[in-house]
């Protein structure tokens, strides 16, 4: 790397990073970098933003300093069922375990130990599915195996201290039975929402009444007792000695807090890094509840993974829209950015995306001029019901290709079909032409017959551009607007040129033939 930290985000957030710990490794032996992870539900879009976010930061910081780094995905797994999941079986049959450690709560899929070793084991599932290198940690597991140990005691030494910063973040009536404890019921297992009678920090105990009334003490340790949600992650951060840490802007208020009680616990908090939050098409905040918006699995079924980490990416620290409309733009920007890659200078390569995206390996380009927009426009065209219609054409634009030494563009000859199929095709107006238009229309296939046979994309974009100047189209946009209109039903379109040579100079003077 040259003596210039490279603009991109996140070379910035590891030189940020590497001027924070002076360039030296801690005491622990490693950086880290968290990520944490609520397993109420199932692993969404935002818990593959984060985890991919968090490693291209940790990847960039591999590429700045030979200190080695960790990523540990830590799950939430101890917090109490607070209401029955939705879409699980038997829903009824949980009722009897709502405030209980989702590790103690019955898998209702019946494939696990527990609701909590579920989730977790769809967690690992899901970020193995991409590939990401981390260590999984159980909140469970921290608690009981004595490793926030230390910590909790502490935590009971400086009682006072917390309470003085949380209680006035809350209202008149929580204040009254507030603890940053949550002790676990000896009788019942449950989760417990109650004041602490008396905390003995010398001991490292704290007494409460039990759900049966009885008077009950137990250690802050052994994972006897858990912390409320927030005392919960400056805990976290002080007993894993966190590094680095992001998270939405919803945390932003609530950052303040997790690192303050770091402090009081005497460890100095991660550097952390807030992102925006996905809004749906209309600009409304996106919600699991509302269900606006995409899953991570819609979007898979339309595009690959790799335009979707180029969208995690991109202005991160900017409120983005995600729905279905934005995702072949995103395709067909990491299509762009793949092939700048090749011809850029190693300072170049590290701003590129595609370097962030593929941690520094990035593969080669298959094949140039082919985008997505492309091949859905072709698709308008053929009406395919799978791919091997749009591989009849791709395979006379490039002979060179085979869905075997293609695999990228196999698969998006696929989401193709797919993204045809569900949004365009079911919105497609066609119009007819106006009697000017047809004469251009005409005087177009002509020039394509007379064109040279070995006319590339570019020289058959020139003729495109020659009728329309010929034809008295002082904006050129309207030209090409009409061509859509006409020929493919739609507003906006590609690059024509690029079209004709895939499509076909025969196939595309047949299309015209049909619509005037």
């Amino acid at each position: 790397m040259s003596d210039t930290t490279p603009k991109a985000w996140p070379f910035q957030e590891a030189q940020a990073l590497l001027e924070r710990i002076k360039h030296t490794t801690p005491d622990k032996g490693y950086v880290l970098f968290e990520t944490g992870y609520g397993p109420s539900g199932l692993p969404h879009i935002g818990t593959f933003g984060e985890v991919a976010r968090t490693t291209m930061v940790m990847r960039a910081f591999q590429e700045m300093s030979d200190i080695s780094v960790k990523l540990f995905c830590v799950s939430d797994d101890m917090d109490g069922m607070r209401k029955i999941p939705e879409n699980v079986p038997n829903p009824e049959a949980l009722k009897a375990y709502i405030n209980m450690p989702l590790t103690k709560v019955p898998d209702p899929f019946g494939t696990h130990e527990s609701y909590g070793h579920n989730m977790n084991a769809r967690l690992r599932a899901f970020l193995d599915t991409f590939g990401f290198t981390y260590e999984f940690h159980s909140a469970t597991e921290l608690y009981k195996s004595g490793i926030y140990d230390p910590m909790l005691k502490r935590a009971a030494e400086r009682y006072n201290a917390i309470m003085k910063l949380m209680l006035p973040t809350l209202g008149e009536e929580r204040q009254k039975s507030y603890s940053p404890f949550l002790p676990i019921s000896p009788t019942t297992g449950e989760v417990l929402y109650v004041p602490m009678k008396a905390v003995d920090a010398a001991a490292g105990t704290v007494t409460f009444d039990d759900v049966n009334g009885e008077e009950t003490t137990v250690p802050v340790t052994g994972g006897h007792v858990k912390m409320q949600w927030k005392p919960d992650m400056g805990l976290r951060w002080a007993a894993l000695q966190v590094d680095y840490e992001m998270y939405g802007k919803d945390h932003l208020v609530n950052g303040k807090l997790y690192s303050a009680i770091c402090r009081i616990l005497g460890e100095e908090p991660p550097q952390q890094f807030s992102y925006e939050l996905f809004l749906d098409e209309k600009g409304e905040k996106i919600s699991k509840s509302k269900g606006n918006g995409l899953t991570i699995d819609e979007w898979l079924t339309y595009a690959p993974q790799e335009s979707l980490s180029l969208y995690m990416f991109q202005s991160p620290k900017k409120a983005k829209r995600l729905y279905f409309d934005v995702i072949p733009k995103h395709v067909d920007e990491y299509l762009t950015w793949l092939e700048k890659y090749a011809g850029q200078s190693a300072e170049e390569r590290l701003e590129n995306p595609v370097w962030h995206i593929h941690s520094g390996k990035v593969p080669e380009p298959e094949v140039s001029g082919l985008s997505f927009s492309l091949l859905l426009n072709l698709a308008s065209v053929c009406n395919p019901e799978d791919k091997s219609i749009l591989w009849g054409f791709i395979s006379r634009y490039a002979p060179q290709a085979t869905p075997e030494n293609a695999p990228l563009l196999d698969r998006l000859a696929e989401y193709a079909v797919r993204y045809y199929n569900d949004f365009v095709k079911p919105h497609k107006q066609y119009r007819a032409p106006t009697d000017a238009e047809k004469a251009a229309l005409r005087d177009l296939q002509q020039a394509l017959r007379d064109a040279p046979a070995d006319a590339d994309a570019s020289a058959l974009q020139t003729e495109v551009f020659t009728i329309g100047k010929n034809h008295g189209y002082e904006n050129l946009r309207d030209w090409f607007k009409a061509l859509y209109e006409i020929l493919l039903g739609q507003e906006q379109g590609p690059r024509m040129g690029s079209f004709i040579a895939l499509y076909g100079r025969e196939e595309t003077i047949a299309l015209i033939d049909a619509k005037i």
